[in-house]
C-alpha cells in the first residue's frame, strides 16, 4: 500500500493545490468521506462544504464550491467553483454574505427562482466562517 495520494484541487482559474498527502476528508453530495492511500476507485460529486487533508501531522481545511472528487491509483483529483484555505477566507465579508442571504431568504417563498441561489449564498457563508476559524492544525 503507497504510504501518500497526490492531491490536485483545480479551479476554472488555477489549480489550488498540489502537494502529496496522508489523507483526505470532504463533503459529497451523500454526506462527509474519508480516503486513505490505497482506497478503492471512485468519483463523486461535492457540495457546498469542507475539505481537510493531512500532511506530516499538519491538517489544512479549505472552503469548497460544488464539484466533483475522483481517487484512482492514490492520485486525487478535485474540480471545483471555488476552493479556499482557510488563510485566505476574509470572515468579515463572510459574515456580510451571511447577513444580505438571511435577510434576502425572509422575503422570499421557496417557489422563488432566487430561494435557490439565497439558499446556497448562506450555506457558502456559514461553511466559510466555519473552515476560516479553522487555520491549519496538528
Amino acid at each position: 500500500m503507497a504510504e501518500k495520494m497526490r492531491l490536485e484541487i483545480v479551479t476554472p482559474y488555477k489549480k489550488v493545490v498540489d502537494t502529496e498527502v496522508d489523507e483526505v476528508t470532504a463533503t459529497g453530495k451523500l454526506g462527509e468521506f474519508g480516503v486513505l492511500p490505497g482506497h478503492a476507485p471512485f468519483l463523486t460529486s461535492l457540495k457546498i462544504g469542507e475539505l481537510a487533508y493531512k500532511n506530516n501531522g499538519l491538517i489544512e481545511h479549505m472552503a469548497l464550491n460544488w464539484g466533483y472528487f475522483e481517487i484512482r491509483d492514490d492520485k486525487i483529483i478535485v474540480l471545483v467553483e471555488t476552493a479556499e484555505t482557510a488563510a485566505e477566507i476574509d470572515v468579515e465579508r463572510a459574515k456580510a454574505a451571511l447577513g444580505r442571504a438571511e435577510e434576502a431568504l425572509k422575503k422570499l417563498t421557496s417557489e422563488d427562482k432566487q430561494h435557490k441561489i439565497y439558499e446556497a449564498a448562506l450555506e457558502r457563508a456559514i461553511i466559510r466562517m466555519q473552515v476560516a476559524g479553522k487555520g491549519i492544525r496538528k
